[in-house]
């Protein structure tokens, strides 16, 4: 059903304020609006029938999002915003007010806390009644200071990727440093295909699956396994070339990204592409594990057999950057050129022309209400309606 919504309203990262289209909000003083990015559609008069809201972050890329009722949370590189729906109010949480870090790249819930995946300021977990933030870093425990994801399982277990490893807390006991043990390459053997781990999924019966940027890998009563391109993740270079958007090759300024070539046979490769480079995971309601690659597309991977998705499949995108499934158990796929739902048919695709705020889709969360919350470089849509 259509809402009436404005077309535009901002959260503007400098200064907490938010300036609408047409009016400013509660006395707060306009703030310049930031450029918005190269994709954004051209902006019309506000439209009281239109289906979606858009919240400018600024210059920032919008990389985790998070629905906790009326509340929603925004992870930007710029900090955390705290919007409250029923009172259309911001707030905002940055080194200023207890960060060690802006950059936020993982939002959860750790009982019932927010936790805050910063990138090089450790993990953070904010007491929203006394408004600071507890901070856990290298001394703690942690592999790293950059923090991907935060995943808890039903025995009490804190399993935290850094960028340097897997830290898996026993028992959740985050203040006790005997209770912190890190699994990296050299100390699983490879059983970690590779330390930099960048997302964390529940499997069954206590398992957990571990996406890193040399292929997936699952951990269950202390064995590991993994799986590369080779076993069948990510698209063949020769199938997709030609479809890969990024053109600069990440090794001409990167030493490692440089050494990552040469440690995956990837030498023949002059774009953005690595398929053993899970930058997304999920495993849904029925145990199917689904990977996004860096330019190999979508993976799905049933315990045995691996299937490839690609933009030859109706993918918008072959960088997969994000994956989410809503409460209907549908996937939805966030990539470099728009979004994509998946259902019995193949893949149907959403761009700005249908309320994004531009086609890059890094983060999507469904509130109550059924809204979808759809974070980009720049800003958020919320889309009421997508057919």
């Amino acid at each position: 059903m259509t809402k009436n919504l404005l077309i535009l309203a901002a959260i503007v990262v400098v200064g907490i304020g938010a300036y609408m289209i047409g009016a400013q909000q509660s006395a707060v003083p306009p703030t310049p609006e930031p450029a918005m990015p190269a994709a954004h559609p051209p902006l019309d008069a506000p439209n009281p029938d239109a289906h979606f809201t858009h919240f400018r972050v600024g210059e920032s890329n919008v990389k985790s999002i998070l629905a906790d009722g009326e509340i929603i949370w925004v992870g930007t590189s710029g900090g955390v915003i705290r919007y409250d729906m029923a009172s259309d109010s911001y707030k905002l949480y940055d080194n200023r007010t207890g960060l060690l870090a802006n950059g936020i790249f993982h939002l959860s819930k750790l009982n019932g806390q927010l936790v805050a995946g910063t990138y090089g300021g450790g993990m953070s977990i904010l007491d929203e009644q006394a408004e600071t933030w507890k901070t856990y870093n290298i001394p703690d425990g942690l592999g790293d200071g950059f923090i991907y994801d935060v995943l808890k399982l039903e025995n009490g277990d804190v399993w935290i990727a850094t960028w340097s490893g897997v830290n898996r807390v026993r028992g959740g006991n985050l203040d006790d440093r005997s209770a912190w043990d890190l699994y990296t390459v050299a100390n699983t053997d490879g059983g970690l295909p590779n330390d930099w781990v960048y997302a964390l999924q529940p499997g069954k019966d206590g398992a957990v699956w571990l996406a890193t940027e040399g292929g997936l890998s699952h951990f269950k009563d202390g064995v590991w396994q993994s799986w590369g391109h080779a076993e069948g993740l990510g698209a063949k270079y020769e199938d997709v070339k030609s479809q890969i958007e990024f053109t600069n090759d990440p090794a001409n300024y990167s030493e490692h990204h440089a050494r990552q070539k040469e440690e995956m046979g990837l030498q023949n490769v002059d774009i953005a592409f690595n398929p053993n480079y899970i930058v997304s995971l999920l495993v849904d309601k029925n145990d199917i594990v689904w990977a996004g690659t860096w330019g190999g597309g979508l993976s799905r991977f049933d315990g045995e057999n691996w299937t490839v998705y690609t933009v030859d499949d109706g993918l918008p995108g072959n960088h997969v950057f994000m994956l989410h499934e809503d409460e209907q158990g549908k996937l939805w796929v966030g990539t470099n050129n728009g979004l994509a739902r998946m259902d019995e048919t193949g893949f149907k695709t959403y761009t700005t022309s249908d309320g994004l705020f531009s086609n890059r889709v890094f983060a999507m969360t469904t509130s109550d209400d059924g809204s979808r919350w759809i974070g980009s470089f720049g800003g958020v849509a919320r889309i009421t309606s997508l057919n």
